[in-house]
Formats: C-alpha cells, sequence, structure tokens
C-alpha cells in the first residue's frame, strides 16, 4: 500500500511540475468570454475577445469577434466577423472558421444557420483586418437572438480545441 501511495505523489507531483510550466494568460478586463466550448456566458463590448491558447507549441495567441449585426449593404443580412492576433509562438497563418448562430423559438437551442472558414494572417495591432465573414439573409423582421462562434487553427501547430463565443444580441432578422 505504501509504494502505491508514493507511487501516486511522484505521479502527482511530475503533473503538477508540467503543468506549472505552461504559461498562463488571464482574460482582459473589458471582455469576459472564454475561449470554451461552455455556453454563453459573455458580457462584451462591440468586439469579443478570448483569452491566450495554451496548448504545447500554440504560443499565445487570442480570437476575436464582432457582435452580430445587420448588415448596412443590401440586401439585409445577418453577419459576423472573426479575427486573431499572434502574441507568441509559431505560425503566421490560422484557418479561421465563424458559425453564425441563431437561438431556436423555444429558446433552449442554437441553430447554426451559416458559416465562413478563411485562412488568414494574424491581424495588426488596433485592427481587425484580416477577418472571416459568415452571413445569413434575413427573410423577415421578426425579433431573434443571435451569436457567432468563433475557432481559430493555427495551420501546422497543435492547439487547443477551445472556441470563442460572442455576446448574444436581439436582432430584427428573421430565419
Amino acid at each position: 500500500m505504501r509504494v502505491r501511495t508514493a507511487a501516486l505523489s511522484v505521479a502527482v507531483a511530475a503533473l503538477l511540475t508540467v503543468g506549472a510550466t505552461v504559461p498562463a494568460c488571464a482574460e482582459s478586463d473589458s471582455s469576459r468570454a472564454g475561449r470554451t466550448s461552455a455556453p454563453d456566458t459573455s458580457e462584451a463590448g462591440s468586439e469579443s475577445e478570448a483569452g491566450g491558447v495554451n496548448a504545447a507549441g500554440a504560443g499565445i495567441f487570442r480570437t476575436y469577434g464582432d457582435k452580430v449585426h445587420v448588415s448596412s449593404s443590401k440586401p439585409r443580412t445577418a453577419s459576423a466577423h472573426g479575427w486573431w492576433r499572434k502574441f507568441s509562438g509559431p505560425g503566421s497563418k490560422a484557418k479561421v472558421t465563424v458559425w453564425l448562430q441563431v437561438r431556436t423559438k423555444s429558446g433552449k437551442k442554437w441553430h447554426t444557420v451559416a458559416k465562413g472558414v478563411k485562412n488568414i494572417k494574424s491581424a495588426k495591432s488596433r485592427s481587425r483586418k484580416p477577418s472571416t465573414t459568415a452571413r445569413k439573409g434575413c427573410n423577415n423582421h421578426k425579433t431573434r437572438q443571435w451569436r457567432s462562434l468563433i475557432d481559430v487553427d493555427i495551420i501546422g501547430v497543435g492547439d487547443s480545441p477551445e472556441k470563442a463565443y460572442t455576446k448574444t444580441v436581439k436582432l430584427r432578422c428573421g430565419v
């Protein structure tokens, strides 16, 4: 029994040591949207940003997205954009995927109505470009709840599977 306890203690200590060497990146005060697959808990302003990714080899980068909005150009469409910014680590391009989601009429589930995918370079400081866009045409003026889901996968580098959700908004755009 003592041998098992000692072996377990060594294993736990080794895991804690490895975990302590991974850099941490705190979220900014302007956003509560974590880069996670959990339900939408964001309280971001006009754009949502997620915490840095700490996967081995991915370095530190941040996922950004603006709130879903009705596009100013004709025809009326719900539109959302996603982009990323690299702070350190390998890779100069990433596959950025933006899913445009609308809440079902019952309000219990989210339904993906559009998807945009693009390989883009990291955005410069204080810039939203380049970005990936997802759009869905409005069929009527009924008020619905919208959000976007954004995933950044740095090309050629393994990173974690978390995704960022933007803040839920109500728009007069039914589908």
